[in-house]
This record gives C-alpha cells, structure tokens and sequence, in this order.
C-alpha cells in the first residue's frame, strides 16, 4: 500500500539496470557541450554579420536560443543522476523543468512553421521579402510564437500542484515530463488527460499540417518558374528548413508511437527514445545550417581563420 506523502520529492530515474554504466554514460556530456557551442556560434554569427541580419536567420536565432533552453533546461539533472546519482527532486523544480521542456517544445514547433512562412514569402513575392517581413513584424511574429508556447502549457502544469501524489514518487526519466509526474497523482486526472490531446492538435498536429501546405504552395511557385536551374535555386533555400522539419517530426513522432503504443516495448526503449528527442534535433540544426548555407559556413570559416591568427 502505497504512503500518503505528498510532500516528498519526487526521484528522477537514469538507466534502470544499468547504473554500473552510468558513468560512461554520462559521456552524452560531449554531446550537450556541442549542442552548446554550436548552436550559441550560430546566434553569436547571426548577431554580428550583417550578412544574416535578415527574415531567414533571425527566425533562426530563435530557433537556436529555443535548442539551447531545452538543452540546458534537461542538462543538470540528467548529468546530475548520471554522475552523482542525485535523484531527488523538489515538486516546484520538477513542475518547472517539466514547464520549460514542454513550452520549448510548442516554441520550436511555432519556429519551424513560421520559418515555412518565410520561405514561402521569399520564393513567392521576392521583390517584397523585406517589406512585407520587416524587423518590426519579425519581431511581433516572434513574440507571438513565444506567448503561444508559454502561455498554453500553463493550465496542466499549474494543476500538478494541486494534486496529491500518494503512489511511488519514482518518475521514469531523468527529468520532469508531464505525462510522466500525472501518472502519480491520486486525484481525478481527467483534465490533464484530455487538455494535452487538444493542446497536441492545435499546435504540432496544426502546426506540422500548416507547413506541409506551405510546402505546396512553394512548389506551385516554383513550378511556374520556367529556368530550370532557376527552379533548382529556388528548392535549394528550403533544404535546410525541410531537413530541420524531418529531423524534429521523425523524432516527435517516433516518442509519440512509443508512448501511446510501445506497451510491450523495453522500457529502456522509451528512455533512449526520449533522449533522442531532446538531444537529436537540437545537435542536427546548427549542423544542418552550416553545411546548407553558404553565408553560414563562410561565417564560420572566417571565425576559424580569426582564431588561427
């Protein structure tokens, strides 16, 4: 029979069975330094080359400052269970990082659409790029993304802190997750259960169904366009976009399946597939844009050729 504590802290799991491995685990430490450095080059390069200081990479500062608030939102205590074996959390550090983790996730899903928009915008009415995406509206489109985000995961988080939790304070992951925390509580859940599904369909599902139309209309654009290798010009602007899109909906929708319909799966399966989803597309992004974009990797080049002088 399970004791009636609310009060005590919920504790964070790493690799269940595998704890003698953890330290050499823990080397995904790498791997969070380059999401780091890497995506924080590309804001540093976005801010100080006018060459970028357009549509285009503004929205994709955006989407790199949202990578490493993920990155460093799930960093602490991931290295703290792997190294330290520090599983203890607070129920307000845990209902925050689950806060963060989920907002971030509904950002980058408002950043990849409207960096659709932009492409569509740029291959559709060139001449007037900048006029009809000022600095003025950039920034409102932005704001706009980042209330979304913050502002509809409120609701199911806030709620979490009215709940009992009189089951095991084990969660199954070595962060805080929604889903994961509700499974604890001792209440009527119902609310936290339906909210998320409405939540999921107004953004990713709309979200993901909104560039996929945006993608139709570039291609009705480009279709008319009679060089081919202007046409080819035109489809190359949109590779990086289309590759970041893949790489976030593959692993959304691989965590998705996993959760729903990966009862019978290893649960060593759902924790790998968890880290992929918060470590893969932010290290795949900034590796994407500096191979795709030429001013990008001529920034880049000019930082090396600096730091070699």
């Amino acid at each position: 029979m399970w004791s009636n504590n609310s009060a005590a802290s919920f504790l964070l799991t790493g690799f269940p069975g595998l704890e003698i491995f953890h330290p050499w685990i823990s080397i995904s430490f790498v791997i969070y330094v380059s999401i780091l450095l890497s995506n924080e080059t590309l804001l540093f390069l976005i801010r100080e080359d006018h060459t970028l200081h357009e549509p285009m990479y503004y929205f994709l500062a955006i989407l790199a400052a949202t990578d490493v608030g993920v990155t460093l939102t799930t960093m602490p205590t991931v290295l703290g269970v792997l190294w330290l074996d520090h599983r203890a959390i607070s129920h307000g550090a845990c209902y925050f990082q689950a806060y963060l983790i989920h907002s971030l996730s509904i950002v980058e899903s408002g950043v990849l659409l409207v960096m659709a928009y932009d492409r569509f915008i740029a291959i559709h009415n060139l001449l007037r790029y900048t006029s009809i995406l000022t600095n003025a509206k950039v920034v409102k489109i932005g704001v706009g993304v980042l209330i979304r985000g913050f502002i509809l995961i409120v609701p199911i988080i806030t709620t979490l802190s009215g709940f009992p939790y009189c089951k095991s304070h084990a969660l199954s992951h070595a962060f805080c997750l929604h889903q994961d925390v509700i499974k604890l509580a001792c209440a009527d859940i119902t609310f936290n259960r339906l909210y998320p599904i409405v939540l999921v369909s107004l953004t990713g599902f709309l979200d993901s169904v909104l560039i996929l139309i945006s993608y139709i209309l570039i291609l009705n654009t480009v279709m008319r366009i009679a060089s081919g290798k202007e046409q080819a010009k035109a489809l190359n602007t949109c590779v990086s976009h289309i590759s970041c899109v893949l790489v976030f909906y593959v692993t959304v929708t691989g965590v998705t399946l996993i959760h729903r319909f990966g009862k019978y799966v290893p649960h060593i399966v759902h924790i790998i597939m968890s880290y992929i989803y918060f470590l893969f597309p932010p290290f795949m992004n900034p590796i994407i844009y500096s191979i795709k974009t030429k001013q990008i990797r001529n920034g880049i080049n000019h930082l090396l050729f600096l730091h070699k002088i």
